[in-house]
């Protein structure tokens, strides 16, 4: 066995997760004092004053309404118009939706806070309590049909029910303008209820591996229904295999890989930690076939360049800010906590 050591792929992976992250923390504080500007009624007199407030708001809070992003998308396929509201969440929509069918679910793996977020924290456990939990079978497989089930009602009521000019008259309403900040009310004004939600989803994303991916978000199991096309499969040579275990050990997924050829599941995120933990050349790879093998470095690149290529694309095209005026903030965002969906 010719021993390899591919470890630099998690540490690529860290690296992207870690600066998402921190740059939507920092997007996430902007857009705090963006809304807080609008709650003081502080005032801009001038052309140039509006024209700073306006850009002071980060496009990129969007990436967090998924499901107004749905309603754009069928919006935009239907009639051809693209979300004026909230563009830059239909873009980065996009692109997590082309990521799942080219690059597996590498939005999951290598973009999504939430995930990283959940991931860290599990693994931060790990180094104090070594001990693993893991969902008795009975248990885990009705538990992971709850977000299929999360998603199978978005896709009926959005995608089968609301017909273009339903969606088309909410997008262009009040509360459609202030979603984003209804978002962030949901983490600066929480209700007990919410914030006994949060604890918990936190307490058992400690104890088990990516709680909320696994079992809850709907919007991982939609990317990980169109992961199913995509060309590029974790696959292992048998022959090459030296039964370690570190791959099954170390998958985020819980994916028994050793245990198969080609790992094809939604579950898998394409993280390639599976991978990056293999110490057998040739024992495991993500390929297009067993023939076309393509380097972690070169999935990873691709991840980069597909989704900030993509929010690029959005940025030189027009479709990233949104074109909500100065005095339509001025009108719904004072009332935007007691505003109630139409």
């Amino acid at each position: 066995m010719e021993k390899i050591d591919r470890s630099y792929v998690r540490y690529i992976r860290y690296a992207v997760q870690l600066y998402v992250f921190l740059f939507l923390v920092f997007a996430g504080y902007k857009f705090y004092l963006f809304v807080e500007h609008f709650v003081a009624n502080e005032p801009a007199n001038s052309a140039g004053a509006i024209e700073a407030v306006l850009r002071s708001r980060p496009p990129s809070i969007e990436g967090f309404l998924p499901i107004g992003a749905l309603m754009s998308l069928k919006l935009w396929v239907a009639t051809g118009v693209f979300d004026r509201i909230h563009p830059a969440g239909l873009v980065i929509f996009i692109a997590a939706l082309l990521m799942a069918v080219l690059l597996k679910k590498g939005f999951c793996g290598w973009i999504c806070p939430v995930g990283a977020l959940s991931d860290a924290l599990y693994r931060i456990r790990l180094r104090i309590f070594s001990r693993r939990f893991a969902m008795n079978r009975w248990v885990d497989y009705p538990l992971r049909s709850i977000k299929y089930l999360l998603l199978s009602l978005f896709v009926y009521i959005i995608v089968i029910k609301m017909d273009p000019p339903a969606i088309f008259s909410f997008i262009e309403g009040d509360y459609y303008r202030v979603a984003d900040v209804k978002m962030l009310y949901f983490f600066t004004m929480m209700t007990k209820t919410t914030m006994y939600s949060l604890a918990l989803l936190f307490v058992l994303s400690v104890i088990y591996r990516n709680f909320w991916c696994r079992y809850l978000c709907p919007y991982g199991g939609l990317l990980g229904l169109l992961s199913m096309v995509s060309p590029l499969k974790i696959r292992r040579a048998d022959e090459a295999c030296i039964h370690c275990h570190r791959c099954t050990r170390s998958c985020p997924s819980l994916i028994p890989v050793e245990d198969l050829t080609i790992v094809r599941t939604p579950e898998c995120t394409g993280c390639l930690t599976c991978v990056s933990q293999c110490p057998s050349k040739g024992a495991l790879d993500i390929s297009l076939s067993e023939r076309k093998k393509l380097h972690p470095l070169g999935f990873a690149l691709f991840v980069v360049l597909l989704f900030f290529g993509s929010v690029l694309t959005g940025i030189i095209s027009d479709k990233w800010n949104s074109s909500v005026t100065y005095d339509d903030y001025r009108r719904v965002i004072p009332d935007a906590a007691s505003l109630d969906h139409p």
